[in-house]
Order: structure tokens, then sequence, then C-alpha cells
């Protein structure tokens, strides 16, 4: 099953805020983390349009955990590279243990035009994957 991975961090290189998965037939996975210093970029543009309430990272992942182990195989697409960092240092439980997920491979595609046009709430990881799918689908 092809997943469309979407994740908004604090600035460049910060830590993860928001992460969303959206599967072929729109199921999805959404999950918000606390954000204690955002920058003023991400305070003003990211943290208003979360939508959601933030949780731990344990219940984060283990949330993950459930929403991977519904599929046989997964593929990943994502249009930028520090999504598949964040997405694959959420698998990492504690030292020395990682997640068991399905076989899984990953695709960084490059969209023809930005993403942010597409999407009905940019900067929102939700929508933003929703808007991956529709414009990889095409």
């Amino acid at each position: 099953m092809k997943l469309f991975l979407d994740c908004e961090f604090n600035g460049f290189g910060g830590e993860l805020i928001s992460m969303a998965l959206v599967d072929e037939n729109e199921r999805y996975f959404y999950e918000v983390l606390p954000c204690i210093n955002p920058t003023s970029w991400v305070l003003d543009n990211v943290i208003p349009i979360l939508n959601k309430q933030t949780i731990d990272l344990k219940e984060f992942q283990n949330t993950l955990f459930k929403f991977l182990n519904h599929y046989e195989t997964i593929h990943i697409v994502a249009d930028w590279p520090e999504d598949f960092s964040l997405f694959l240092t959420s698998l990492i439980l504690k030292q020395g243990i990682c997640m068991i997920t399905p076989k899984l491979t990953m695709e960084l595609w490059d969209s023809d035009t930005g993403l942010a046009t597409e999407s009905r709430i940019p900067h929102n990881a939700l929508q933003d994957a929703f808007a991956l799918k529709r414009k990889y689908l095409i």
C-alpha cells in the first residue's frame, strides 16, 4: 500500500511537531507532538492550524505502530527528505530497539509544482499529505 507522508517540524532540522500518513484509500494517521520552543515562523504558521491535541511520544509511537501494522507492505512517498528522517527517527523506541513494521520502501518524489497551492491548509501535515496523494496519483 502506498502511504503519503508529510511532517511539520520546528524550523530547519528541528524536532517533529506533526506527522501524517495517508493511504491510497484515504485512511490516515495524523498525530501532533508538543512543541515547547517553537520558532516564530512555526508559532505563526503551523501551531494555529494543527487542529489536534498533542500527545506524548510513547502514545504517538503506539498509534503509529498500530496504523502501520494494518498493511502487509508499505511504500512511503514523500516530497521532502526531512520527512523521511523524522519518520524513521520515530520508529526508534529506545537505544537498540526499533518498531517492527511491515516490509517498507520509500520514494522521494519530486512534483513538477509545489504542493502548497494544492493543499487545503498549507503547513498542516494532514492536508499536505492528502495534497501529495492527489498530486501523485494524477
